[in-house]
């Protein structure tokens, strides 16, 4: 329940991710170009329809509030032939019953996994936490042994041999690698490669795009957030440029700040003062 924990955890600072690839122009947007269906055509019968005929968008963005949500769901477990039996939602009458344990590595974010697991609860779902220290963390998430974890793949305004890494079915197996979720999809390997042998930004960029939607349309993840913005204080006695880079990080922004005699005198004057001092 994003919405909530935006507003009730976050201060509304946050947007839903609707992308892989978020706050970029590598975010595939709407539906796809001419340019994405000559990538993904070839791989139709193996992608869903999603993928050709819907717009990007957030998860559960058709639905006003939760309960809608909840009822959503309800309805895709029982087409895929899950019931309600005794409050745990199982398979068959004989079946097994769906269960699942997010393992973390911070306490802090038992706060967000909680209310999540209170949802999947009315659901019939039994789902449980447990936090474990770093080395153990790691060591679970080297040989794949979980079901559920909190995880981020950062991404470059150039994406490139690293995208194997991540979601390649070559790296599925292999102990170590990034590839968490365990992805062995032709098509995905497929724009992988695209990436890989782009030789014009233009190239580069659609490919992405394409491996997007699949991702995003197979369901591989619960989508978090981002934030578009660093939160930085300061004394206001500097100036930065007018003209700075699209992505930065923040403390790499104040190799480029000069202190401003007018700001300083001002600062000290309203010190003096013990006035507060304007934007």
């Amino acid at each position: 329940d994003f919405a909530w924990m935006n507003s009730s955890l976050f201060y509304k600072q946050y947007t839903a991710h609707a992308s892989f690839f978020d706050n970029s122009a590598l975010a595939a947007r709407g539906l796809a170009s001419t340019a994405e269906l000559a990538l993904l055509e070839p791989w139709r019968a193996h992608l869903p329809a999603a993928v050709f005929d819907a717009p990007m968008a957030g998860l559960g963005t058709a639905y006003t509030d939760l309960r809608q949500r909840l009822r959503a769901a309800q309805q895709l477990l029982k087409s895929a032939g899950w019931e309600v039996r005794d409050g745990v939602l199982t398979e068959s009458a004989t079946g097994p019953s769906l269960r699942f344990t997010i393992t973390l590595d911070q306490p802090d974010w038992q706060r967000l996994v909680e209310p999540y697991m209170d949802n999947l609860h009315k659901l019939g779902i039994q789902a449980s936490m447990k936090v474990v220290d770093d080395s153990v963390y790691e060591r679970l998430l080297r040989t794949y042994d979980f079901d559920m974890v909190i995880a981020v793949f950062p991404q470059s305004q150039s994406p490139g041999n690293e995208q194997r890494g991540y979601w390649h079915s070559e790296a599925a197996d292999e102990e170590g690698s990034n590839n968490l979720i365990g992805i062995k999809h032709p098509a995905v390997d497929a724009l992988v490669d695209a990436i890989v042998t782009a030789t014009t930004r233009p190239d580069l960029v659609t490919a992405v795009h394409a491996l997007d939607r699949v991702l995003w349309h197979e369901y591989y993840v619960v989508p978090h957030w981002y934030i578009a913005q660093h939160r930085v204080t300061y004394w206001n006695v500097f100036t930065s440029p007018q003209v700075l880079p699209l992505y930065y990080e923040p403390l790499q922004q104040v190799l480029y700040w000069w202190r401003d005699p007018d700001k300083t005198r001002a600062l000290a004057a309203a010190r003096a003062a013990q006035q507060p001092l304007g934007r």
